[in-house]
């Protein structure tokens, strides 16, 4: 999520080697990754904050439909790969232009191991331009964060790197760090290995996870706890991991984070992972949503709503594991359902603790920021870069938001839960822009075709058009849609709700109407 205000961008200087080049993902997949599909990775990696490298083993299991002659995977041409290995046997291999071809073997192999080292890429502008981030926190210990969502894994390990691919069968994580560092990953941590001078964390998780969501933290924290009853009932662990230097706000950031859940479970349902955690970790840039392991960085900025403390940073990225993580794409044409509906989830905490006047403030804000410069919805086969622009989020969540308005909340809340939760929508299936039309258009049983093709794929707005009609009336309509949109119009009786399309719609009224007083919908006035 590289996130949320575009005026936070800290420009940081290039440091280290290697991060010239630009390591997009997604657009159309390659044809010879295209014949298998990875059900698991497990990462077996060493951290050595001295030198900012890292060395390791990555395991990953695979399926396909037919033999394979060559299994192609991709990391960056900065790691060097030392040895390829099929059930134990040394195989042929190349390495280059972040490509890592493998000549398999004859045999019923379904994993290969590959072992690799190198200098890691720095990050130029984290979590916008991503790579590791390593610092010294103020107590003068190494402090390291990872953010990839731009580049994918193959800037920390060998991947099908393509948004359509995740590991099916979840993801092993066995980092090695030097005592008495910290890491913090996805997940449940299952066992700490000590040596004597070594620490080994392994976390796993058996759910279904996309690349940009693995991650790792490694640092000297302080750690708080509490046990989160989830809406289904289920008690899942809820963790924060702070650095010692701001543990007198670990208690208080906890709260936050139990809140924000709360909220989200509120509007979005039960939380998707509740075998492993709800987790935070400091890290040393803003933010990321990652599995059960979501990055802060945000300096516990809280601003009072009601009676209770609001992260937008926290919130939003915690949003992700709704959408993001569990609802997920696999082109980024459709990059707005995970950051337009999160968004949205974001205006609902203002809804829920701050009451009507601060939700709708907050939607006329994020009106004033929308250019219609772009359409919502990228073409099929973008790229990351190519899909992600600032209206994925302030338009993506104003559709939700004027969705919401269309169907009425008594339709809208439990058809976006229902969506969250669907089998055919969740966990091992991915979602695209024409499964949340369909969708929506079954649960209601309204036809919006119209009102979905204007929003999320044209830059146009219906422009209100208001016309003097006799002494006591008004002729308002939408001009440039060729169907109709309730909408709210204040007249000195009160607000009433018409269905106002092309065609002219007579208004008795001594002064003119206004239209939409609310701001329900995008409309040029």
């Amino acid at each position: 999520m590289r996130k949320i205000l575009f005026t936070t961008l800290i420009l940081i200087s290039l440091v280290s080697v290697g991060f010239a080049q630009n390591w997009d993902w997604g657009g159309t997949l390659d044809p010879i990754q295209a014949k298998f599909e990875v059900k698991h990775y497990r990462l077996e990696l060493e951290l050595f904050p001295e030198t900012q490298s890292i060395k390791g083993k990555s395991t990953v299991t695979f399926t396909a439909m037919e033999k394979l002659d060559l299994l192609r995977l991709d990391l960056i041409d900065e790691y060097q790969v030392s040895s390829v290995q099929m059930n134990g046997t040394e195989v042929e291999f190349s390495h280059e232009n972040d490509l890592l071809d493998i000549r398999v073997i004859d045999c019923t192999c379904d994993a290969v191991d590959i072992f690799y080292e190198g200098k890691t890429p720095i990050a130029p502008n984290p979590p916008w331009e991503g790579g590791f981030t390593w610092e010294i926190d103020q107590l003068g210990n190494h402090w390291m964060g990872l953010s990839s969502q731009g580049e994918g894994a193959k800037i920390f390990m060998p991947a099908l790197d393509h948004p359509s691919s995740e590991a099916s069968e979840g993801v092993d994580l066995l980092i090695t760090v030097p005592k008495p560092y910290f890491v913090a990953s996805n997940g449940r941590l299952d066992e700490i290995k000590r040596e004597e001078e070594k620490l080994t964390y392994y976390w796993t998780t058996d759910y279904p996870i996309n690349n940009y969501g693995i991650n790792f933290t490694m640092g000297i924290f302080h750690e708080e706890q509490l046990n989160f009853k989830s809406v289904s009932g289920v008690e899942v662990p809820m963790h924060v991991w702070v650095l010692q230097e701001n543990k007198a706000k670990a208690q208080e950031i906890l709260e936050v984070l139990e809140v924000s859940t709360e909220t989200h479970e509120k509007y979005f349902g039960a939380y998707p992972w509740p075998n492993d955690k709800i987790a935070i970790v400091e890290t040393p840039y803003l933010g990321m949503e990652h599995q059960t392991i979501n990055a802060y960085g945000n300096d516990y900025q809280f601003v009072k709503m009601g009676s209770v403390n609001y992260d937008n940073l926290l919130h939003h990225e915690l949003g992700h594991e709704w959408f993001g993580n569990n609802v997920s794409v696999g082109d980024w044409a459709d990059f707005w359902i995970h950051e337009g509906i999160t968004a949205f989830g974001d205006w609902m905490f203002y809804w829920e603790h701050g009451g009507e006047d601060a939700y709708f403030k907050n939607a006329k804000n994020t009106l004033s920021q929308i250019t219609h410069s772009k359409p919502v919805v990228s073409p099929i086969n973008s790229t990351e870069e190519e899909a992600y622009h600032s209206e994925i989020y302030t338009k993506g969540a104003f559709v939700i938001h004027s969705l919401r308005w269309v169907l009425g909340d008594d339709v809208f809340f439990p058809m976006l839960k229902a969506f969250a939760s669907d089998a055919d929508f969740t966990y091992k299936n991915q979602v695209n822009t024409r499964d949340f039309i369909d969708f929506v258009q079954s649960y209601s049983g309204k036809e919006l075709e119209g009102f979905f093709e204007l929003y999320l794929y044209t830059t146009d707005i219906p422009e209100v058009k208001i016309s003097k009609k006799g002494k006591k009336g008004f002729e308002v309509s939408l001009k440039g849609i060729d169907f109709q949109l309730p909408v709210e119009l204040k007249t000195e009786r009160g607000i009433k709700t018409v269905m106002l399309g092309e065609k002219p719609l007579l208004i008795n009224s001594k002064s003119v109407p206004i239209v939409d007083p609310r701001g329900w919908l995008m409309l040029k006035k």
